[in-house]
């Protein structure tokens, strides 16, 4: 099968292509801007049907959360009007269309984890741009999987863990929220789900489904961060601060923990634990690229 992965040069198209260049059951076609862009619809039917694309992997997202709440337009179109190009092309080419989503499509005012079924809440302008897009998606599409992530990092692009790392480097001590709750997903451990499925899936049926997908085990960000500075053999202190003490542009949920029952079952499953994952992370990379 053919496979189109948009979005390659960010975490996890990055992670895709490492798993890629071990795994020769399928072909994948890599893209990223600027020679690919999911919003020019004429560009992205002709090169499906050029290359008999019958799975579309759109990692691709305006992901910068902050920026996004005064640059809504850019973010509405990568993030809405993105995944319905997608997903008309998906229609057109009779191919399954596989879409990353958020954590944010949550207020977070919840107190378990979240499942699939809960209603969405969107939080802040990135969450809402998410929420339409996966709702672009399920109107559109004849055949699709949404799996919402949540705090995605990995030894790619830029992230709340290389950041910890550099800031451990820099400085004495650093303050971390304490009141924003959640799972850390390492992005090898998604794009290995997501090959997975790949694998095993049946073209000749036709899916509507969303999934929750993080790593497994709950923690803060400043546990997070705790736990970083100790794995990276960094001597910087944590100090716990509010969310109120760092302002930030855009909202952020204060519990986004989800539920991952239905991936597990459905796929069979075993996902690591957040701690672990970490820890296989940070051995993945030498000790310049931290």
């Amino acid at each position: 099968m053919n496979i189109l992965v948009t979005g390659s040069r960010g975490q996890l198209g990055s992670e895709l292509q490492e798993l890629q260049a071990a795994n020769g059951a399928h072909r994948y076609y890599f893209t990223d801007l600027p020679e690919f862009d999911i919003t020019s619809a004429d560009a992205v039917l002709n090169f499906c049907r050029e290359h008999e694309i019958g799975a579309i992997v759109n990692c691709a997202a305006y992901t910068a959360v902050d920026k996004a709440e005064s640059d809504v337009v850019t973010a509405f179109r990568v993030n809405r009007d993105g995944p319905a190009v997608l997903a008309n092309v998906s229609r057109a080419c009779n191919a399954l269309l596989l879409h990353i989503s958020t954590d944010y499509v949550f207020d977070g005012l919840g107190c378990r984890p979240y499942r699939e079924e809960d209603q969405a809440v969107p939080c802040g302008v990135y969450g809402q741009s998410k929420w339409e897009g996966e709702e672009a998606i399920r109107r559109i599409a004849p055949s699709y999987m949404i799996f919402r992530t949540s705090w995605l990092y990995s030894a790619y692009g830029q992230n709340f863990v290389k950041t910890m790392l550099r800031l451990g480097r820099e400085r004495e001590s650093i303050g971390v929220v304490f009141d924003q709750v959640g799972s850390p997903t390492w992005a090898a451990d998604l794009a290995s789900a997501i090959v997975s499925i790949l694998d095993r899936f049946d073209p000749c049926t036709t899916y509507g489904e969303t999934y929750h997908y993080s790593n497994e085990g709950v923690c803060s960000w400043y546990d997070f961060a705790r736990e970083i500075m100790h794995a990276g053999g960094l001597s910087c202190r944590v100090k716990p601060i509010e969310t109120a003490d760092y302002p930030m542009p855009a909202k952020r949920p204060h519990f986004s923990v989800l539920n991952k029952r239905k991936v597990r079952d459905a796929w069979d499953f075993e996902i690591p634990h957040w701690h672990d994952s970490l820890l296989r992370m940070l051995d993945s990379v030498t000790p310049d690229a931290r």
